[in-house]
């Protein structure tokens, strides 16, 4: 009853962080977000709050990342999407890095069995996932291109 999409979407791990207040607002306005974003902000508030973290360094404590918040992106993203099974397996997770960065790993089903059909699922998922890694200060992670080398060695 399903067709199983198992891909991945390298990242450049130098534009991993953590998120700004400001980062918070942005996001906050995203609908597949608010939820994750309210419950996520309560927890680590309650957390903090009993182990008394100082807050003076981003590192103490727990803190929500512009790559944990984007695969949670992934998951609701994924969720409201009618040609993804929802009864079958379903996992968005980190593979381990590299030196090709951080590959954010989609395991799940299509409902769509079709080669054509489900090749199309495919690419409108990754071609919107590319589309929105600015939003989250995410870059993709590619090797350098003539292009690339090319502005490098400009004047």
């Amino acid at each position: 009853g399903g067709r199983r999409i198992k891909r991945s979407l390298a990242l450049d791990m130098s534009s991993v962080r953590f998120l700004s207040t400001e980062d918070l607002e942005r996001l906050g306005r995203v609908e597949l977000l608010r939820d994750y974003l309210l419950e996520k902000g309560q927890e680590l508030e309650a957390w903090s709050s009993e182990h008394q973290v100082d807050p003076a360094s981003p590192i103490n404590g727990r803190r929500l990342t512009n790559l944990g918040t984007f695969r949670a992106y992934i998951d609701c993203y994924l969720r409201s999407l009618g040609d993804i099974r929802q009864d079958m397996t379903f996992l968005v997770r980190h593979l381990a890095p590299g030196p090709e960065g951080i590959p954010i790993e989609l395991y799940v089903f299509s409902g769509e069995q079709r080669w054509v059909e489900y090749e199309g699922i495919i690419a409108d998922i990754f071609d919107h996932l590319l589309a929105a890694l600015p939003e989250f200060g995410l870059r993709p992670y590619q090797r350098p291109t003539g292009a690339d080398l090319e502005r490098l060695g400009a004047p």
